[in-house]
This record gives C-alpha cells, sequence and structure tokens, in this order.
C-alpha cells in the first residue's frame, strides 16, 4: 500500500496505484536512421488531465510525447507514453483538489513516464534520451493565469 498524509485538518492524500494506460515508438526512418550523420532536435508535449473513479478516488493521466527530428523536419523517431496513477484526495477544498491533480499529481507521475520513454527509445536502438525535470506547479499557475481570463470574458458575454 501507499504512504499517506493526514493533516491536522483531515485532509488526506495517498498514491494507489501507478500504471502505464498507453505507451507507443515510432521509428519510421529506420533503419536508415541508424546510419545518418544527424543531429537531433527534440520536442516535448505535455499534457494531463483527471477522472473520477470512486469516492475521493481520481485517476490522473500524464501525457508524454516526444518528437525527434532530423534537421531537414524528417521524424526520426516518436514516442508516447501515457501515466497513470490512481490518487486518494480527501478532505481539502475544491482549489486545493484542482492544485494536487493539476500539478502535484503529474510531478509524481513524470519519472515514471521519463523513465518509460527512455526506455523505449533505448529499445528502439538509439541513444539514451534523459528528459530534464519539470514544474507542473509553473505549468498549472501559467495555465490557470490563461484561462482565467477567458472565463471572466465569458462571464461578460453570458450576463
Amino acid at each position: 500500500m501507499s504512504e499517506q498524509a493526514t493533516a491536522s485538518g483531515g485532509a488526506q492524500f495517498a498514491l494507489q496505484r501507478i500504471y502505464i494506460k498507453d505507451m507507443s515508438f515510432e521509428s519510421p526512418k529506420s533503419p536508415d536512421a541508424f546510419v545518418w550523420q544527424w543531429k537531433p532536435a527534440v520536442n516535448l508535449e505535455l499534457n494531463s488531465h483527471h477522472s473520477v473513479v470512486g469516492t475521493d478516488l481520481y485517476e490522473v493521466v500524464l501525457s508524454v510525447t516526444v518528437t525527434v527530428k532530423k534537421e531537414d523536419g524528417e521524424v526520426v523517431y516518436l514516442s508516447e507514453v501515457q501515466q497513470a496513477g490512481i490518487f486518494l484526495v480527501k478532505g481539502m477544498d475544491d482549489a486545493v483538489i484542482a492544485k494536487t491533480l493539476g500539478s502535484f499529481c503529474p510531478s509524481v507521475l513524470f519519472p515514471y513516464a521519463r523513465e518509460a520513454i527512455d526506455s523505449l527509445v533505448i529499445k528502439g536502438s538509439f541513444p539514451p534520451l534523459m528528459l530534464a525535470p519539470v514544474n507542473f506547479e509553473a505549468i498549472y499557475e501559467q495555465s490557470r493565469q490563461q484561462s482565467a481570463p477567458a472565463a471572466e470574458s465569458n462571464d461578460k458575454i453570458v450576463n
């Protein structure tokens, strides 16, 4: 079972399970790519979403897509992982739950997704790809700030 944190106010957070929901690896230019002299251009795309799976239980899915291209834009390989986890989140107000699911849970999942991506790339016979750490709290805050003006303008249109 997982560790559980309980605050004096009854707030609880516990990791229940971590698993891979989906993964894929494509190398459309193999075996030619193994003999090319090329400098990789790496594009990282991150996305996360969550859903309710039971009372106070949430599934959080972190999608990581890495596309590596040659200088001319040809895709050398594409690796995708949907790393998921089930989390108990209880006794928190809605804003704290949203932040927990939007930033803290993806931070927990990212090292697992990073290892899965690296493993796929190595199994595809390419050099290891160690992704740099990601500040999910900053991404969450930026996303929240960008959606706030849109929500305000929607409120003005509706009213």
